[in-house]
């Protein structure tokens, strides 16, 4: 089985990529961080850090970004990024995270969000949609800062990096391109 984790480079979903990194120790499990990314999408990128202030938008360096910033909280930890259009709505973005989770089967998802699992959740929240499916478990981190995170990043027995790295002129194929096209 599979932890799957949806990773933009948050505090919040570094968090998560740590608990469930300490869970899949414990429970000898793979992990997977996602990151979906709206194509040509430089003020998206830039509230979130994948691009400098005045970097143009290259798919190919917010995907790498991402990566390494998995890595470097997980280095066993596998990585696959999935394109949006450029103005993908939350839901959007939360349906390909639930895509990926079915077609890997995953036991459960670490969801980083301030809000996924309260009663009353924003329209907007990619983690309460995400939160919502029945398919697999849901750990809802809501701590940014666990106290293990650098413990954990120096520390962990699972150093050796495993993970695969698909660029994006590899198809993902498990989306439907149609639909990300249809979003641009």
């Amino acid at each position: 089985m599979t932890f799957l984790v949806p990773f933009d480079g948050s505090p919040l979903a570094e968090a998560a990529l740590v608990r469930a990194t300490e869970f899949a120790n414990v429970l000898d499990e793979n992990v997977l961080a996602v990151s979906v990314v709206p194509k040509g999408n430089a003020k998206y990128a830039r509230e979130r850090d994948w691009l400098d202030p005045d970097e143009p938008f290259e798919m190919r360096s917010v995907v790498a970004t991402l990566h390494t910033q998995v890595t470097d909280l997980c280095p066993s930890a596998n990585f696959r990024h999935v394109t949006v259009g450029k103005h993908a709505s939350p839901g959007t973005i939360a349906t390909r995270v639930r895509q990926r989770a079915e077609y890997d089967d995953v036991s459960m998802v670490f969801v980083g969000s301030d809000n996924a699992g309260h009663l009353v959740t924003k329209v907007s929240s990619v983690g309460g949609t995400i939160a919502a499916a029945e398919d697999y478990d849901v750990v809802i981190v809501r701590d940014r800062a666990p106290a293990r995170i650098a413990r954990l990043r120096n520390a962990s027995p699972h150093r050796d990096p495993k993970s695969d790295f698909y660029y994006p002129d590899t198809p993902n194929e498990h989306v439907d391109s149609s639909e990300t096209d249809a979003e641009s």
